[in-house]
């Protein structure tokens, strides 16, 4: 078995918490628009698209998903969640925001995906051979060839996977922002006609 690195290991455990305090931040420092709000929808509901259809593919640690959104990328639940973060950066109308989220991913995503790939290539001996033909992260257009039985979505495994969490959260961040929007909007129109 591959042995994750120190790094690895943190990045892996501490993905999730430092996601809770990125929002925490990001909604202190969010400035959203409503055309703001409106531009992010595209890339988060393809986020969460994405997302909900991986997880209706993979079989965690029992095999190596070639078929679905894993036959275009080896990463589609990251690349979601990329798109989800960046929808949401954008909606934000924060460069602040926009950069910490990149060096985060950075910090967090590569090394937790180049433990996951040592784990994949220890357990799975055709991991190298889907490797040179699925890139590890930006799709391809058209699905890589493959031997393996084609798949199919299942919606028990998109239940197990507990996929529709991510849908309940980028709902609970839009209502946060829609909020945060309106106060400042009332803030301002409060100071225009304050006392005179």
């Amino acid at each position: 078995m591959a042995e994750r690195t120190g790094w690895q290991k943190v990045a892996k455990r501490i993905r999730v918490p430092m996601g809770f305090v990125f929002a925490a931040v990001f909604l202190w420092l969010a400035r959203p628009t409503g055309k703001t709000l409106g531009l992010s929808l595209l890339p988060v509901l393809a986020g969460l698209w994405l997302r909900g259809y991986a997880a209706g593919y993979v079989r965690k640690n029992a095999e190596l998903t070639t078929t679905g959104p894993y036959a275009h990328t080896r990463n589609p639940l990251y690349l979601g969640s990329m798109l989800i973060a960046f929808g949401f950066a954008g909606a934000a109308a924060s460069w602040w925001i926009l950069g910490s989220l990149a060096l985060l991913f950075a910090a967090i995503y590569i090394p937790t995906i180049q433990g996951e790939e040592g784990y994949l290539r220890a357990h799975f001996a055709n991991f190298d051979e889907y490797a040179a033909k699925v890139p590890r992260l930006l799709p391809r257009l058209t699905p890589a060839p493959t031997t393996a039985e084609r798949g199919s979505f299942s919606r028990k495994l998109y239940l197990h996977h507990r996929e529709y969490n991510a849908s309940m959260g980028a709902g609970a961040i839009y209502f946060a922002l829609v909020i945060r929007l309106l106060w400042e909007k009332h803030a301002f129109i409060a100071g225009v006609a304050g006392p005179r």
